[in-house]
Order: C-alpha cells, then sequence, then structure tokens
C-alpha cells in the first residue's frame, strides 16, 4: 500500500487530485470511504478542531487505521484547521496522519514561527514513533466555517490572494509539506454562487514553492475550474459544506418519511446514500473518471 507522501505524489504525476472530505460522525465516514473503495482512489477524512472533539481525537485515530490495516487501503486521517500549536500537537500526538495548522490571523512572521515550530515537532514525533507525519499550513485568508453564506466574508477577495513571493518565503522558513492558498476559494457555499478560482494563481505559486498545493473551501466551486486548478499544481481538493449540506436534507426528508421511527439504524441509511452520491461524483472530477 502506499503512504500518504506517495499518494500525493503519484496524484501530481498523474495531473489528478485526492479528495479531502470531513466528517462529524461514522455515517459520513461510511458514505466517504464506500465512494472512494467503489472508485478505487486514495481517500483523506478530515476533522477540524470541533469535529475531532465531537468524533473523539483517539477513536477517530483507531477507526481510520483500522481501516487501513483491515483493507489495505489508502485511507489517511487530517487534522483539519489547527488554530493553535497547542491544538496540532494533540492531534499529531493522538496519531493523525498529517494537520493544518491555519495562523492567517497573525502577523506574517509570526505565523512563520509557530507554523515552523509545529513542522519541527512534527518531525521528531514522526521520527520517533517511524511513521508519517504531513503538516500543512494555509496561507491567505479565505473565510472559516463550513456553513451557507448569504454573501462572501469580509476580507476575502482577489486583492488578498496568495501571492507566489509570500508563498516562496512562508515554504522555505517553514518546511511544511504542503500549503493551503488562497486562489478566489471560500471556506462555505455562498447563496449567490461562490467566486472563480485562479488557476493562473495556482500555476505560480506551485513554480515559487515547490511543495504540493490544497484546495480548501472547495463546497459549490464550478467543475471547470476545479479541473484547470487540478493541473496547473492543486493535488488535493478539500469538501466539507456540500456534504454536510446532503447529509442534513436526507436525514430532514427521512424523519419526515418516518415521523414514529426511534431507531438510528433505520433512519440514517439515506443519509449515507446521500453523502455517497456527492462524494462519488467529486472524486470522478477530481480523479478525471468518465
Amino acid at each position: 500500500m502506499k503512504t500518504y507522501g506517495e499518494c500525493i505524489k503519484e496524484a501530481n504525476e498523474k495531473g489528478i487530485a485526492i479528495g479531502h472530505f470531513n466528517i462529524s460522525n461514522l455515517e459520513t465516514l461510511h458514505a466517504i470511504y464506500n465512494a472512494a473503495k467503489k472508485l478505487q482512489v486514495p481517500i483523506i477524512i478530515g476533522l477540524t478542531e470541533n469535529e475531532s472533539e465531537f468524533f473523539g481525537r483517539t477513536e477517530a485515530v483507531a477507526v481510520i487505521r483500522a481501516l487501513r490495516s483491515r483493507d489495505n487501503y489508502p485511507i489517511f486521517l487530517n487534522g483539519d484547521h489547527h488554530y493553535s500549536l497547542e491544538a496540532a500537537k494533540t492531534s499529531i500526538d493522538a496519531g493523525y496522519d498529517s494537520v493544518v495548522i491555519d495562523l492567517v490571523k497573525l502577523p506574517f512572521e509570526e505565523n512563520i514561527r509557530i507554523t515552523k515550530e509545529c513542522v519541527d515537532y512534527a518531525r521528531q514525533v514522526a521520527k520517533k514513533e517511524k511513521r508519517e507525519i504531513l503538516v500543512e499550513a494555509e496561507l491567505g485568508f479565505i473565510g472559516t466555517g463550513s456553513k451557507i453564506l448569504d454573501k462572501l466574508p469580509d476580507g476575502v477577495s482577489e486583492a488578498t490572494m496568495t501571492t507566489p513571493e509570500d508563498a516562496k518565503r512562508f515554504v522555505a522558513a517553514t518546511g511544511v509539506d504542503l500549503l493551503a492558498p488562497s486562489i478566489g476559494n471560500v471556506h462555505g457555499m455562498v447563496k449567490s454562487g461562490n467566486p472563480r478560482l485562479h488557476p493562473e494563481r495556482v500555476k505560480a505559486i506551485r513554480a515559487a514553492t515547490g511543495i504540493p498545493l490544497v484546495l480548501h473551501g472547495g463546497s459549490g466551486s464550478m467543475s471547470e475550474d476545479f479541473i484547470a486548478c487540478i493541473k496547473e499544481g492543486i493535488d488535493i481538493v478539500h469538501i466539507n459544506t456540500e456534504i454536510r449540506v446532503a447529509f442534513t436534507e436526507a436525514l430532514k426528508k427521512s424523519l419526515t418519511n418516518l415521523p414514529e421511527e426511534i431507531t438510528p439504524y433505520k433512519y440514517l441509511p439515506p443519509t449515507v446514500e446521500a453523502v455517497q452520491t456527492v462524494v462519488e461524483a467529486r472524486l470522478k472530477l477530481f480523479s478525471g473518471m468518465k
């Protein structure tokens, strides 16, 4: 079985991307994993700080490792959006395969300093425990939270997109394995439509940094924008809001159709089916499948 890093390298060589989907419960995990196995593609499961608190960090690690071992399948666990070094360390110590340290609200130099501390810590743990741990950082503000938005968050605009110069300096100073830049993307889904992505900025940042790039806030973006950005250097795409919407709408419908039902395993299957449908479609797109 290929390692996390090897899967990313292979995706880059093939000009495709790996799907990253967040979970809060086992039903969503089953849906995502079912879709990945059906299409036979690597998959990344993400949990933010709050999602980790709800699901349980050690529980998440145990479940992902069990699936990977049982099926000999490339499924990996990412600690998505950690807003402090302490939080990132907690997920690293718990056994996550990667972490995202998101310090974009801090001054640039402070962001560099703390991110480098996170990278150094991950390297120490990886060496001690003889396992791969990747560190990703976000650079450039794209909003927060996976939800339906009335408008673009304040501070998100073309003028605030990540520059190749800043990206190059940041990567060189921190040694991160992956970088999530701002290239027109936004967390959540804007009711009037998400802004267009900028593949030319992806190309420039990839050339400047030389490391794999990650597209956060993928929900609601146009398919042609995904394809263009993957072609220019995006190796991982994050989707969360789309599957939250699919889960919630399916659950509402299921409870309406079964008003007297109180057994979760009888009214939850439609949520798994709904999420799996969304995930399959996105994985096909990211993998260049018809």
